[in-house]
């Protein structure tokens, strides 16, 4: 048979409140209550006698309701009293009363700027902390590169040649598309202003200095570190959440050998070769908006070219390459090593790794561009 229904009998006794409770105090049954004994009134009784003992069966809801009685009670004054009851009920009244948590107030208001500043400070030391870590990583990976080329042996070729072919030969139809566009703009803006002063011969020499000494150099390494940085950077990340990295370190193999060398090696063998590849195709994109638009030959083109553009022109762009290449892997390596164990890290991390390289080639190109122009070449 089951047991009644709950019963809820308020009498005052005196100067004493008490209230009676039975049936059966469980989730179920007890809905009906649950708003009776939250509006109880004390009714100027001083005391409180929750009697308990016709209770048939009680739950953890049920016995946070008579606990929450019990309680605002309390904080009108009153001197409550469980009197009655199983055992096993009051029990469980006092483990719901050792777990009853206050709520958390709203925080107090904080001043705009102060908040301000404490983000401002804490992504400082955040970005302190990065640096430090990534010059910590630039030194780790140069020596261990200067190791490997002084026992080339331990290259792993097989991974050096699948990374150039990933990294230079299928980046050469973006590259070769962007910097024949890149030509042809230079050209004709140039073309635009100078033939104003009658100069339009000039433009040649506008596009040859802009393609081989900056241009061509510099959008070829940003296109890298977009396409190759940021898949070096998934690559290791997938690794490490995967525990491929800790397996590796397992068996005695160095992920810094095995991951991080083949791909700083092959980009630094294959981005010189994409910048000349990039230099050639931006000066046939400039030489043809120059016939084009101002008559000028290829052949015309081609002797102003020699003649009003220096050989160390080109050369800059070159030598620039391998130390932009060597930044570009070391920060997509870098990244993916401090992936953490979830998906939204691998994101994340990538992202981080094409902005900063991107920041340190295009820092690192305008230190250049002021060292060179200091030294007169």
């Amino acid at each position: 048979m089951a047991a009644p229904a709950p019963r809820l009998d308020t009498r005052l006794d005196g100067a004493c409140l008490v209230v009676a409770l039975g049936g059966r105090w469980t989730t179920r049954a007890i809905a009906g209550e649950d708003a009776a004994l939250a509006a109880l009134e004390p009714d100027g009784a001083k005391q409180a006698r929750i009697e308990l003992g016709e209770i048939d069966e009680m739950d953890t809801t049920g016995a946070w309701l008579v606990y929450r009685a019990a309680r605002e009670l309390k904080r009108r004054g009153v001197v409550v009293d469980l009197s009655g009851g199983d055992q096993e009920h009051l029990d469980l009244i006092a483990t719901v009363a050792a777990h009853d948590v206050p709520c958390p107030g709203p925080p107090p208001p904080v001043n705009p700027l102060v908040t301000l500043l404490l983000r401002l400070g804490r992504a400082t030391v955040e970005v302190l902390a990065e640096a430090r870590d990534l010059v910590n990583f630039l030194g780790h990976t140069t020596v261990v590169l200067l190791r490997s080329l002084a026992r080339p042996r331990s290259i792993r070729l097989t991974s050096l040649v699948s990374h150039m072919e990933q990294a230079g030969l299928n980046a050469l139809p973006i590259v070769g598309l962007m910097s024949f566009l890149i030509g042809m703009v230079l050209a004709y803006q140039g073309a635009d202003q100078l033939t104003r002063f009658g100069a339009q011969i000039f433009t040649v020499n506008l596009v040859g200095y802009g393609v081989l000494r900056e241009m061509g150099i510099l959008l070829t390494a940003i296109l890298v570190a977009g396409r190759s940085g940021s898949a070096f950077t998934a690559q290791i990340g997938t690794m490490k959440v995967n525990e491929e990295i800790d397996a590796m370190r397992t068996i005695g193999l160095d992920p810094m050998e095995v991951l991080v060398i083949p791909r700083v090696l092959a980009l630094m063998l294959t981005l010189p070769l994409l910048t000349f590849y990039a230099d050639m195709l931006g000066l046939l994109g400039g030489a043809v908006i120059a016939f084009v638009e101002l008559d000028i030959s290829f052949l015309q083109f081609a002797r102003q070219l020699s003649s009003g553009v220096t050989p160390w022109s080109f050369w800059i762009g070159i030598i620039k390459a391998p130390v932009f290449a060597f930044i570009i892997a070391m920060v997509g390596c870098f990244e993916g090593l401090m992936v953490s164990r979830s998906a939204e890290s691998v994101g994340r991390r990538t992202t981080a790794a094409v902005v900063e390289a991107i920041f340190l080639v295009i820092v690192l190109d305008a230190l250049a561009s002021i060292l060179f122009s200091n030294l007169g070449i």
